[in-house]
């Protein structure tokens, strides 16, 4: 039913297409049990397939002592570059609950949600993250370490926050932004 009968055993069009997308490496979000994010970033890592898990420094007191530890910036998830036919790969490491989606099929995540989120990390500035993404005014930043990122204008008291989302998880990372060096999109 899926070959075109003229052609014999040749896919059609279409489902070549599927064939090709499905081959392509692409970034999916996955899904992990609690506190499994860096084991299942090692895990997938080993396996030879890009994974991406961004963390956030922050220092914790105990008792006597503060230690710096890296969090994950977005709890119960992290991020893989893979093709959807490697997806068994992944999902029998040890940690994954599943790779997000509809309906069996995973759904990817934009590779500029990925680079912003990358870049925000990366940066010097200190990066919360942010549970909720309320509706906001797009904005694009248009000088310093962030420059062209591109992302939502949240205030809080008198200081104003840029958040950068990762839709497809409904959740996000703010950082703490000059009003000034952001304009509207």
């Amino acid at each position: 039913m899926g070959s075109n009968p003229i052609l014999g055993g040749v896919p059609t069009s279409t489902n070549l297409c599927r064939a090709i997308r499905m081959g392509t490496p692409r970034w999916y979000a996955l899904r992990t049990r609690s506190r499994h994010e860096k084991r299942v970033s090692a895990q997938v890592d080993s396996r030879g397939i890009e994974v991406f898990l961004p963390l956030i420094g922050r220092r914790n007191r105990w008792k006597d002592r503060t230690v710096k530890v890296e969090l994950p910036l977005f709890p119960g998830y992290c991020f893989a570059h893979f093709a959807w036919n490697d997806r068994l790969q992944v999902l029998t490491a040890p940690g994954v609950v599943e790779v997000l989606g509809v309906g069996g099929q995973g759904v990817p995540v934009a590779e500029t949600e990925i680079e912003n989120v990358r870049r925000l990390v990366t940066s010097t500035l200190r990066v919360d993250p942010y549970p909720f993404l309320e509706p906001g005014r797009a904005v694009e930043v248009r000088r310093g370490p962030l420059k062209g990122l591109r992302g939502f204008l949240v205030r809080k008291a008198a200081k104003a926050r840029l958040v950068i989302a990762v839709s497809l998880i409904r959740q996000g990372a703010s950082v703490e932004i000059d009003a000034d060096d952001v304009v509207p999109v």
